[in-house]
């Protein structure tokens, strides 16, 4: 990867936009026809493996954490803003990983409205004995076993590229464009240097210090 590929901020990029604003609206209109057309623990059809059953949950995904709306929607903003960090902290995010942070963004604010406006999130998925969820907690789910992938199993496959042979893609220091120059990087921010030279003695040197 190159070290002059700029970054994209979070919020120009636009297909990971659209992702999380379709699966908001997706779960938001179809929990407002659940209510609108089914009375609370009402089930359509009455009888079967799959269903629409119309309840609500005070808790977590799949029923876990009852009665817990007020910390859970601190947590709501606490893991957006931790998949916002995870976006920033790649220069060039994969589509695996811009598809698992649109899934779990648009599912986190489907539920984290439901739970400012309701106080509770509205489920109506029934399937088998599992526990009836919804749409946004489909999406969150898909979207970690996505993440999991990327980071467990994707990346473990690209050992031995440029982040492992020498060089930044930017600035340890203050995150700014690290830019080459004659026997190793400068940041073009701060001026924090790294020294190819200083892998004979397996250091690395950031202005007139080793790391």
């Amino acid at each position: 990867m190159s070290v002059n590929t700029p970054r994209t901020p979070f919020y120009k990029d636009f297909v990971l936009i659209q992702l999380a604003v379709i699966i908001f609206l997706m779960d938001q209109f179809s929990k407002f026809l659940v209510r609108d057309l089914l009375l609370y623990r009402e089930s359509f059809p009455a009888t079967g493996f799959f269903r629409f059953t119309h309840t609500f949950n005070t808790g977590s995904a799949f029923g876990i954490f009852r009665d817990q709306n007020t910390p859970l929607i601190l947590v709501s903003f606490l893991g957006i803003a931790i998949l916002i960090m995870i976006y920033r902290s790649q220069r060039v995010p994969s589509g695996l990983l811009r598809l698992s942070l649109g899934l779990q963004i648009g599912g986190a604010f489907g539920n984290l409205v439901d739970r400012l406006r309701l106080g509770h999130v509205t489920d109506f998925m029934d399937v088998g004995a599992w526990p009836i969820f919804n749409l946004a907690d489909a999406s969150i789910i898909t979207g970690l076993v996505i993440l999991a992938w990327v980071f467990l199993v994707a990346e473990s496959g690209e050992a031995g590229g440029p982040a492992d042979q020498g060089g930044y893609d930017w600035c340890p220091v203050c995150d700014g464009e690290m830019l080459t120059v004659t026997g190793g990087w400068r940041c073009s921010v701060c001026g924090a240097r790294e020294q190819l030279a200083s892998e004979k003695s397996g250091q690395e040197w950031f202005g007139d210090r080793a790391l």
